[in-house]
């Protein structure tokens, strides 16, 4: 009889000790999620650019401000201010949203970082400059805003693209590249470092111009004509519409272009400034299965 009081003296104290753990877990647990509901009560993001304004969406996050684009922003942020333009974004409107945030890149840091200080907003420039740049931006975003869980899915999914890429082209042999950047009244021939350059590169292609620092450099189309590009591909930094018709005017009225084994063979290549801008942005995945079209047709 004492052994069966004992025994149920023991069965008591374990399930009351099991009782109080899950009570402790689950105060635990909802701390945790009061803590980031408080968190995010507190943020007040401006995204000046529409990559930024991108990435900020994939991870489920809401914004205060945007930029003002052509292009089409997520549907989360119908109805937010927007800023303005993402190079020259308005100041005392983004001032007065009172943000706690305010997120650009580092490409144009040098062109505002002042303009910033100026009104005493404190900006993050994030690096988009090349595809594993924009990977560590998106997990530190993860970590920033408590959002790892959407921002590990996000990446998972990049990286999963980049390696069924590397299985597909792998044994085939890697055609030379020339990569043609485009602003209105000339152009500029981009380098591995630039992002587009970068993308190419993973996509298996060997660039024509190596062993340079920057992102891009003045053409020299005689240069050009002698490392005799297999693709060339011509891209757009702002009207495209005008830029691709300024290059279809250089290539028709520029004798030289004609001696290129990529304009005879026909693998001159328009890149559409939605998939390729000059910053990285979340359109990489359909950007490499265009790629790896042109470059093994």
């Amino acid at each position: 009889m004492v052994k069966n009081k004992g025994l149920f003296f023991a069965c008591g104290l374990f399930l009351l000790l099991i009782g109080c753990s899950s009570n402790e877990q689950a105060v635990m647990e909802n701390e945790k999620l009061e803590k980031n509901d408080s968190q995010e009560e507190d943020v007040r993001i401006v995204a000046t650019t529409v990559a930024a304004t991108e990435i900020f969406d994939a991870l489920e996050i809401d914004l205060v401000g945007i930029p003002t684009s052509y292009k089409d922003l997520p549907d989360r942020y119908e109805g937010v201010r927007e800023v303005g333009n993402p190079m020259s974004p308005d100041m005392e409107l983004i001032k007065s949203l009172q943000p706690t945030d305010v997120i650009s890149v580092t490409t144009l840091q040098t062109d505002l970082e002042d303009t910033f200080e100026a009104v005493n907003l404190d900006t993050t420039y994030l690096n988009l400059q090349s595809l594993s740049n924009m990977i560590d931006e998106i997990k530190m975003l993860g970590v920033k805003f408590n959002r790892e869980e959407q921002a590990d899915a996000l990446v998972s999914s990049i990286e999963e693209k980049l390696t069924l890429i590397e299985t597909e082209i792998e044994g085939e042999e890697s055609p030379s590249v020339l990569i043609l950047l485009g602003v209105p009244g000339s152009y500029l021939v981009a380098t591995e470092h630039s992002y587009i350059g970068d993308l190419v590169k993973r996509a298996g292609g060997e660039n024509v111009v190596s062993g340079e620092e920057v992102e891009y450099l003045a053409s020299n189309t005689e240069y050009l004509q002698q490392a005799n590009p297999d693709v060339i591909l011509r891209a757009a930094h702002g009207m495209p519409e005008e830029v691709m018709d300024m290059f279809d005017e250089e290539f028709q009225t520029n004798d030289i272009w004609k001696h290129f084994n990529a304009v005879q063979n026909n693998r001159v290549y328009d890149l559409e400034e939605l998939l390729f801008p000059t910053t990285g942005n979340l359109a990489v995945e359909e950007a490499m299965n265009e790629l790896v079209e042109m470059l093994y047709p």
